[in-house]
């Protein structure tokens, strides 16, 4: 695979690169504009469940159900730690923070990725590294610190987001860490589907609980559409493409460009304001990611 990544000049992948970051910032956004109406668990649900209605044909086109048949109840499994729960963890943060605050929040799940590997895999983390993690961590708690003050905080309740965004975070470190021992030899289309799947049928009670007893209005249905489709469906399509022409480390590397995409968005759509304390945080916690997962320094990367 490395040969073949580097073989790939910049231009032949750099522009989904930068269409998967858009997507995967502009999920913030919508989750926003849909939990205005439809409240965090009916967001949540209505995403999973659209995305496997999107994702379903082609799982079927590609001949990978029997796979998914096959495999599925660590991928339904997988699809609690990895969609269901931190899906409605962030539905529920954008509602008290901004939705830039939530994305640099995000970019820290190669950190807590690197600790669930130690921790679970028994994966060696070097000098450098650990030194990236407590950079990272570090950034997170002057983050936290100034939220409730507002640096990016919108109510009384901004505290429990940003925690409701790193438990998400967490939920995310624990399905790498899960599907690496687990799912390993499972086609990742039938993974993503599978995965999907699972959250909609872990949500479906919730969803149903919480249904707003007023009908949401049509802007609410399009974030809601476009979440499912463009920012999971389309978004795993993607990145499963980014991993097979240039490697999982450069498309992991999408994580630091998405809260870009998603602060832009935040302030052109939303009003809502970047300060530069919580600037400066996001660079500290991306420096720190860098240097935890090996990006920065690496010999691959020079």
């Amino acid at each position: 695979m490395k040969s073949a990544a580097a073989a790939q000049p910049a231009p032949a992948w750099m522009g989904e690169f930068f269409l998967l970051s858009s997507l995967w910032g502009a999920s913030f956004l919508f989750m926003r504009l849909g939990a205005a109406e439809f409240g965090p668990f009916p967001t949540a649900g209505l995403r999973v469940a659209l995305a496997t209605v999107f994702l379903w044909p082609i799982l079927v086109h590609q001949g990978q159900w029997p796979a998914l048949r096959k495999h599925w109840r660590p991928v339904l499994l997988g699809g609690l730690i990895n969609s269901a729960i931190p899906f409605a963890l962030y539905a529920w943060a954008v509602l008290h923070i901004t939705t830039g605050l939530a994305s640099i929040l995000n970019a820290t799940v190669p950190l807590f990725g690197a600790v669930v590997a130690w921790l679970w895999l028994g994966e060696r983390i070097g000098r450098l590294r650990s030194l990236g993690l407590a950079l990272g961590f570090f950034g997170v708690a002057l983050l936290a610190w100034r939220a409730p003050g507002g640096a990016g905080g919108k109510s009384d309740l901004a505290l429990w987001a940003v925690a409701a965004c790193l438990g998400a975070t967490m939920c995310y470190a624990l399905a790498a860490s899960y599907a690496r021992r687990y799912l390993m030899d499972i086609p990742p289309l039938a993974t993503a589907t599978g995965s999907q799947l699972g959250a909609a049928l872990f949500l479906a009670l919730p969803t149903a609980l919480t249904w707003p007893e007023q009908m949401p209005g049509l802007r609410a249905w399009a974030a809601v559409g476009a979440i499912a489709v463009l920012c999971t469906g389309i978004a795993y399509i993607l990145y499963f493409r980014l991993i097979v022409r240039v490697g999982p480390s450069r498309a992991l590397a999408v994580t630091f460009l998405a809260p870009v995409f998603a602060v832009f968005y935040g302030v052109v759509f939303l009003s809502e304001t970047a300060t530069l304390w919580m600037l400066g945080c996001a660079l500290v916690i991306i420096l720190g990611t860098l240097l935890s997962t090996g990006l920065l320094g690496a010999r691959r990367f020079r």
